[in-house]
């Protein structure tokens, strides 16, 4: 029962939320039909345009501000000082489910130390408010004439307004200030707001370096021992000491890096002398990227010779240099590379830098964020826990960030989005995150979902609600849910299917390919480069949230991990031994009437071998018909026992939070020292048998035991004289009925070639 509970708590359950994706709702008008995976939500807008010919106070100046009201919710611009003709164009958004008011007020006052005058007020009855339909274009905003207390029209004094209702597809939506936001200032709405991010384009830069010339080190006696130091930014590399130690020396070594457009650091290159322990400094070139050429393919750009200055010097400065040390170098920009972001096992993308080589794509995904129930409390607010919670989406380049619900714990986003797919073997993430930054903190992640694209059917609209599962140093918890309708739509099923048939990276991958250290460092750099980008952005997308949505420390040593991992590889490799189980069975005629069909089908199988393989091949196909009848009817989701998160210990948790390099103390750094040589001596003794079992099988020819190898070799001759004298079938039958004979003629000794192979020597004893 307690197992069942856990599982119902951390299970995914489909919903039915009022959307006409699902077909909970039929018809529509067309913005329920344009946004068909959301629920419709109806706002109020007001747009502030400007003002003019106000009136001065009796100091003789105007620090104007509109205030527009709405029953108990309220908005206010920014005021200007000293302006009688402001502009402000800002747009607020009331939600029709919380209006209390049969009335806007849209005041115009005079921001005062003491006490703010007002100099005029306009006001409009909700029922007279017209109904915008997009694609229609924005409501044109007019004049009126601002109006005092008593409902008498002022002299002087004019407001532009533009007042409407609307839905969540309205254009305005996304910068507009909203009601459920009244509590933020107006310097924290943009820290709020929901916003569509690209990923610059991202870049591998390849440098061979090749050789030097006429380099002049301090000491003209020594020969040098020179390497290259290449940066790039904050990215550092370094080649191997040449092997020749001369003043011309020679590496013909690669060196790749990440760079992303717009191309703001240059390529500095350094030629050093190891002298002791220290490097001493010959010469360098400092290369703006725009110089470096661009390839698509395999082929080699041409090499070009670089000068080496003691000082900086920007090529393309003309300079006359008298003599000068050079360096060979061919550089390239390489765009038929994926950048990797994402680890290879739930990538968002496989397309190549290069648009040039980029196909078309073959279908539209469609994510409609709904709400989230149930969140847990990220922080405190006058004695109570609560959350500004917000969304974000990333799938290829584009990121979607939905805006801050304040204050709930509950929150409705209905906000829907759409991304080009280029490969149905893809996923999207979406976290969910609590906005620290209006106490000037950071966003906390409160937890995330991956959907595979592969696993969904085309043009269904997939409702489900997602539990958030986050591993914290406690245990694992449900943060929540989050409630999405999901809908991938092809545009050509026959393109998708070709895209099987493909290889999943671009073909660079294929011709040059690049070591897995190789890549992970490439891929920390590139994370670090998105952080930074996309931080810039306004609001900006921190280092956090980045970090979170690409799994940046998911190559961090965990125990619990290692464990999910391993019994992983046990279900891949149980059905093999479940085949073995279950050939044992039959061997030993535990259920008879089987063992005589197996009987049966072997002997056809001998007699006619051509029906093997489409044997085979008729069995998997029965197996997977059969099996079609049990396939997922939902999207899988984060799983704890998959994970291994329902009983890992408190010992091993501590570990995985743990920083890198460690801070805890001796003691606990060496217990997990000692927890990890028990794990290495069995892992060791696993590899070690393994290794006898081999080394074996290479004794049999080796004459190490001359006596075994005499008999292998004489057994060998007459196993090739009786089959070359005797039909293969009729050997084969006999091997086949030997295997299968009847438990009476069996006994529990080895067989003959079991002792046989145990007897035979390995290097186990040799080791110290």
């Amino acid at each position: 029962m307690q197992k069942g509970s856990i599982h119902e708590e951390f299970a995914l359950k489909q919903t039915a939320p009022k959307i006409v994706g699902s077909g909970v709702m039929i018809g529509g008008d067309k913005v329920t039909v344009a946004y068909d995976l959301v629920e419709q939500m109806e706002y109020l807008y007001v747009r502030v345009v400007k003002a003019k010919e106000l009136t001065k106070d009796v100091t003789g100046s105007c620090d104007p501000y509109v205030e527009v009201k709405v029953g108990n919710y309220k908005g206010i611009t920014k005021h200007f000082e000293k302006k009688i003709n402001p502009e402000w164009n800002y747009v607020f958004a009331f939600s029709q489910d919380r209006l209390q008011a049969s009335y806007i007020e849209v005041c115009v006052k005079d921001k005062d130390v003491v006490l703010d005058d007002m100099i005029g007020r306009v006001v409009f009855d909700l029922v007279d408010v017209p109904r915008r339909v997009p694609p229609d274009s924005s409501l044109a905003p007019q004049w009126y004439r601002l109006e005092d207390k008593r409902g008498e029209k002022l002299k002087k004094g004019e407001i532009m307004l533009a007042v409407w209702r609307g839905t969540q597809a309205d254009e305005a939506f996304c910068d507009a200030w909203h009601s459920d936001a009244a509590a933020v200032g107006s310097e924290g709405i943009s820290r709020i707001r929901g916003k569509v991010y690209l990923s610059p384009r991202l870049w591998y830069i390849r440098v061979n370096v090749i050789e030097c010339q006429d380099l002049l080190p301090s000491e003209k006696n020594r020969q040098p021992e020179c390497c290259v130091k290449v940066m790039c930014g904050n990215q550092v590399l370094k080649t191997k000491i040449s092997p020749i130690k001369s003043c011309n020396p020679m590496w013909n070594e690669d060196l790749v890096f990440v760079v992303a457009e717009p191309f703001e650091e240059p390529l500095v290159i350094t030629v050093e002398d190891k002298v002791g322990s220290n490097f001493e400094f010959l010469g360098k070139c400092v290369l703006p990227l725009s110089i470096v050429p661009r390839r698509l393919d395999n082929k080699p750009v041409p090499s070009k010779w670089h000068n080496l200055e003691k000082h900086t010097v920007v090529e393309g400065e003309k300079k006359e240099t008298k003599f000068a040390s050079k360096i060979h170098m061919r550089l390239s920009l390489d765009g038929g590379y994926h950048v990797l972001d994402e680890s290879i096992h739930y990538s968002s993308d496989f397309k190549p830098t290069s648009k040039l080589l980029w196909k078309s794509s073959i279908g539209l995904l469609e994510l409609g964020i709904i709400s989230a129930t149930g969140l847990s409390a990220m922080k405190s607010k006058d004695g109570r826990g609560t959350t500004d919670a917000y969304c974000v989406a990333k799938y290829g380049p584009k990121w979607v960030r939905t805006r801050t619900i304040i204050d709930s714990l509950s929150p409705q986003w209905n906000e829907q989005y759409t991304w080009e797919v280029h490969d149905p073997c893809t996923v999207i993430t979406v976290g969910v995150f609590d906005n620290g930054y209006l106490q000037g903190g950071k966003s906390t992640s409160i937890g995330k979902v991956r959907i595979r694209l592969s696993t969904l059917e085309t043009e269904k609209v997939y409702t489900h609600s997602y539990p958030l599962i986050v591993l914290h140093p406690s245990g694992v918890k449900k943060m929540g849910e989050v409630q999405l309708a999901v809908r991938f739509s092809c545009m050509s099923y026959v393109n998708m299917l070709s895209k099987y048939a493909q290889p999943l990276f671009p073909k660079m991958h294929y011709a040059h390919p690049m070591s897995i250290s190789q890549q992970d460092f490439l891929r920390f750099q590139t994370i670090q480069i998105l952080s930074t980008r996309l931080g810039r952005a306004e609001p900006p997308l921190k280092k956090e949230v980045v970090d979170y949505m690409l799994d940046a420390g998911s190559h961090i040593w965990s125990i619990r991990r290692a464990k999910a991992n391993f019994f992983r590889l046990m279900y891949v490799v149980s059905p093999i031994l479940a085949i073995g189980k279950w050939f044992d069975q039959i061997c030993h005629w535990k259920n008879p009437l089987t063992t005589i069909l197996i009987h049966i089908l072997f002997v056809i199988l001998v007699l006619y071998p051509e029906l093997i393989v489409p044997t085979f091949f008729l069995y998997l196909f029965l197996i997977g018909i059969w099996h079609y009848r049990l396939k997922p009817r939902h999207p899988p989701h984060m799983d704890i026992h998959i994970s291994h998160a329902h009983g890992v210990f408190p010992d091993d948790l501590d570990e995985e939070f743990d920083t890198f390099p460690t801070s805890r103390g001796s003691d606990k750094v060496r217990m997990r020292y000692d927890r990890l040589r028990s794990i290495g001596g069995r892992i060791q003794s696993v590899i070690g048998d393994l290794a006898t079992q081999g080394e074996r099988f290479h004794s049999l020819l080796s004459w190490r035991d001359p006596r075994a190898s005499a008999l292998f070799v004489t057994f060998c001759l007459f196993a090739a004289i009786v089959m070359y004298v005797t039909p293969f079938q009729v050997v084969a039958l006999l091997i086949g009925i030997y295997v299968l004979r009847h438990p009476r003629f069996r006994h529990k000794l080895p067989s003959l070639s079991t002792s046989f192979f145990k007897r035979l020597p390995a290097r186990a004893d040799c080791m110290l």
